[in-house]
């Protein structure tokens, strides 16, 4: 056998300081717990001492001025002054009145962040290491602690937000009646489309304990006229007739055999003319960043689920009796298109 020399590795500063930086997950918490705090909020109207900002958020200021500190040498704030701090253009997206607003996007979640400690169960099993550390599912546990199931409802109405800005204008949506959101949450992105397009009607359907702010989040818009909220489960029904049948960051969540069940529960309630809208990521290969790779392993983490390909999701939807029309790509997840066959 021929011995084959293999070179040493070469130092390289640049690799091991960005891998640390990769790795580090201080930053990352701190910014959630000020993002909790609001403090970005107490800085709009300019700099602000930390004894200032401590009074107005309720901590107390030598923590709050060592995680300021330190989130300010990452460029979140900036120390105009010992001990004074101010808004950097990195931090202004943390106001809850920002038009682009990450104030609820990022919740400190307990739960959650002690099932990132047991995501070695996850690669070890492919299974949620959610499931094995807390013993019950992502959605149980969310039904069974209702502040944090409001705050995980905030985090998913700040992408909603996103995704509005970018989706309203890349479909034809007002070519529908009726627009059924199935998982549709407290109903902030039909809300959206119903605004936009004040001849559709809609009806939100989700778990009960769900779907119960929806009326608010309709009201406010001032859709709830044009929009039915209905409570259940899209394993077993969904409402009937509508003309499309939406699927936002919900199918991925779920495992192939759950998956195909959720489709054919639609494909039962769908008209021959009804669309199936999927919004979610595909998963393409290549190093290219795409963020939906890094959410198919936080959905491994939470629910087991994960994203697809598009060679993927027509073996599913071919399971349920629908067929793929076409990909409507978007600044963000691409809308899905499929018709029964």
């Amino acid at each position: 056998m021929t011995n084959v020399a293999v070179a040493p590795p070469v130092r390289d500063r640049a690799s091991s300081a960005r891998l640390s930086e990769l790795a580090d997950y201080v930053v990352p918490f701190m910014l959630r717990a000020v993002a909790d705090l609001r403090v970005a909020d107490h800085l709009r109207e300019g700099p602000r001492t930390v004894d200032e900002l401590a009074a107005a958020t309720g901590v107390q200021a030598l923590p709050l001025y060592r995680a300021l500190r330190a989130l300010a040498c990452r460029g979140v704030f900036t120390e105009v002054e010992p001990q004074t701090f101010a808004l950097t253009p990195l931090a202004q997206p943390l106001r809850t009145d920002h038009p682009e607003s990450l104030a609820d996007a990022y919740p400190l979640l307990e739960a959650d962040i002690r099932a990132w400690a047991g995501f070695g169960h996850s690669l070890r099993t492919g299974e949620a290491a959610f499931d094995a550390v807390h013993g019950v599912d992502y959605w149980t546990y969310m039904a069974a602690h209702p502040d944090e199931s409001a705050r995980f409802d905030a985090s998913q109405q700040s992408v909603t937000k996103r995704e509005l800005r970018t989706m309203l204008d890349s479909y034809e949506w007002s070519e529908f009646g009726t627009i059924v959101d199935v998982g549709g949450g407290n109903g902030a992105f039909l809300a959206g489309i119903l605004k936009r397009y004040p001849g559709v009607r809609g009806i939100v359907f989700d778990q009960p304990h769900v779907v119960a702010n929806a009326p608010e989040v309709l009201a406010e818009a001032g859709v709830a006229e044009r929009c039915e909220v209905a409570g259940g489960s899209f394993l077993r029904r969904v409402p009937d007739g509508g003309d499309a049948y939406l699927l936002k960051r919900i199918m991925y969540a779920w495992n192939d055999e759950d998956a195909v069940r959720m489709l054919r529960t639609i494909r039962a309630a769908m008209r021959p003319s009804s669309r199936l809208l999927l919004i979610e990521p595909l998963m393409e290969p290549g190093d290219a960043f795409d963020w939906g790779k890094l959410y198919d392993v936080l959905l491994l983490a939470m629910a087991g689920g994960g994203g697809r390909s598009l060679e993927q999701l027509k073996v599913l939807f071919a399971q349920a009796d629908l067929r793929l029309v076409r990909v409507v790509n978007t600044r963000m997840s691409p809308i899905i298109e499929a018709r029964p066959v």
